[in-house]
C-alpha cells in the first residue's frame, strides 16, 4: 500500500518514513502541501496521506480538505500537537478519518494506519452478506458504496463502517464508546467528538433535514441508531 506522508520537519519525516517502510509500506514523501497535491495528482494509488497541520504556506487543514474533496475514498490522518484540541475537531471537520497527536510513538502511528488500511481493504469473505438493505439505502459491502435511488453517496472510510456498524444494528442505539471501538480501535486514545464530529458529516450526506434525522438517530447521553422503518417522504 502507498501512503502519502506530509511533514515539513525533516527528521519526524524520516522517523516515520523509516518505520512505514519497515512494515511494507511504500512512501511518497512531502515536505509543503502544495508539493503534497501534487503528488496525489501523480500517485493516484494512493490509499493513505499522512498530513501534518502546521506548515508553511498551505496548511495541514486546507490539504485535507482539498484531498478529501477530490479523492473521497482517501484515508487520511492528521498529525496534530497534542495540546491543541481544537486541531484534532478542526481536522475531523475537514474530512480527516483519523488523528495522532505529537509526540507519537511509531507503534501508536502504526497501529491507526493498519487500522484505516483494514476500513479500506475490500469485504473478502465469502460468506458474508453482499449488502445491507436500509431502506431507501441500500450499504454495498463489497464495492464499499453506499446507494441510495441508483445514485451512490460517497463516504469516507470511517463513514462507511459507522454506518455499516448501525446498519448490522438497525433500531439498536449502540454507545459513543462502542462506535469509538468497533470503527478506530479498542487501544484509540482521544475525544469522542471524533465520533460526533463523524455523525454530523454523515447526516450532511444522507439525511434531507440534518437538523430532524430520520434516519441517523440520536440517543441522548448514550449513543446513536439506525432507524430503519422510516418513511423516505422528502427524502
Amino acid at each position: 500500500m502507498k501512503v502519502l506522508l506530509l511533514e515539513d520537519e525533516k527528521s519526524i519525516r524520516d522517523f516515520v518514513r523509516i518505520n512505514l517502510k519497515r512494515e511494507g509500506f511504500e512512501v511518497v514523501e512531502a515536505a509543503t502541501g502544495e508539493e503534497a497535491l501534487e503528488l496525489a495528482g501523480i500517485h493516484q494509488d494512493i490509499e493513505i496521506a499522512i498530513l501534518d497541520v502546521m506548515l508553511p504556506g498551505i496548511d495541514g487543514f486546507e490539504v485535507c480538505g482539498l484531498l478529501r474533496k477530490k479523492y473521497p475514498r482517501l484515508g487520511i490522518i492528521m498529525l496534530t500537537a497534542k495540546s491543541q484540541e481544537l486541531d484534532k475537531v478542526m481536522g475531523l471537520e475537514f474530512g480527516a478519518d483519523d488523528y495522532v497527536s505529537k509526540p507519537f510513538s511509531p507503534a501508536e502511528l502504526l497501529a491507526r494506519v493498519k487500522a484505516l488500511h483494514r476500513r479500506l481493504s475490500p469485504i473478502e469473505s465469502p460468506v458474508e452478506k453482499n449488502e445491507i438493505d436500509i431502506h431507501p439505502f441500500t450499504l454495498l459491502l463489497d464495492e464499499r458504496k453506499l446507494i441510495k435511488k441508483d445514485q451512490e453517496i460517497v463516504l469516507t472510510p470511517k463513514e462507511f463502517a459507522i454506518i455499516k456498524l448501525l446498519a448490522e444494528n438497525a433500531n439498536k442505539a449502540i454507545s459513543r464508546d462502542e462506535i469509538l471501538t468497533a470503527v478506530w480501535g479498542q487501544f484509540f486514545v482521544g475525544d469522542l467528538k471524533i465520533v460526533d464530529v463523524n455523525i454530523r458529516r454523515i447526516r450532511q450526506k444522507i439525511e434531507h433535514d440534518p437538523a430532524h434525522p430520520a434516519f441517523l438517530e440520536t440517543v441522548w447521553g448514550y449513543g446513536y441508531l439506525w432507524r430503519k422503518e422510516v418513511s423516505d417522504e422528502g427524502n
